[in-house]
């Protein structure tokens, strides 16, 4: 299982900076960057994660998701029209895909997916989003057509609103802003943890 707190970071500096303060499950989201930056950064990104025990995800790159043998890689849908799926299913390889609407999800259901996210549930100044933000109902009729398969909830998620979203239906809380914009990333991390840990699986 997923944990429920699902942190996104952009280099392997944050990870390394935030993995021992009870991070199990982090996402390297590298952009625009060469291809040897990114290469080194995922590798160094799972050396981190290895030895400490944490689930990583590629967000895009899933070649060198494959060459390096990390665990998952997330797609987005403009990220389906290229990615070879059956490689990365050969390689072992655990597959997330962002959705925002019906269409979406029924092409991300397609791929038999490991989860799913749904975004963004509140505004997010992350980036600039062609949806409107989901709500919280929304997250509840998603979980009930993926049944058993993780539902992420993304975007504008805040320690405040993250048992919201877990109760509303999703298994999993991601996050970015809320801790890499806090004047004390490792305690908001922990303060992560502690607000997410009763709705653990195990």
């Amino acid at each position: 299982m997923l944990d429920p707190f699902y942190l996104i970071v952009d280099s392997a500096a944050w990870i390394a900076r935030l993995l021992p303060h009870g991070v199990k499950l982090v996402q390297l989201r590298v952009k625009d960057q060469s291809a040897d930056v990114v290469h080194r950064e995922i590798a160094g990104a799972k050396r981190l994660c290895d030895a400490a025990g944490a689930q990583l995800v590629v967000n895009d790159y899933w070649q060198a998701a494959i060459e390096l043998r990390c665990d998952y890689v997330h797609l987005g849908q403009e990220d389906l029209d290229e990615a070879d799926l059956p490689a990365i299913r050969r390689a072992g390889i655990k597959l997330g895909v962002s959705t925002h609407d019906e269409d979406e999800l029924e092409r991300a259901l397609a791929t038999k997916p490991d989860y799913v996210a749904l975004g963004p549930v509140y505004p997010t100044i992350l980036k600039k989003m062609p949806f409107a933000p989901q709500g919280l109902d929304k997250l509840g009729v998603w979980k009930r057509k993926l049944g058993t398969i993780p539902l992420v909830g993304i975007g504008g998620v805040s320690l405040e609103r993250a048992p919201g979203v877990l109760e509303a239906g999703a298994d999993v809380a991601a996050v970015v802003t809320d801790i890499t914009l806090n004047a004390d990333p490792e305690a908001r991390t922990c303060a992560w943890v502690a607000a997410t840990s009763k709705f653990r699986r195990t």
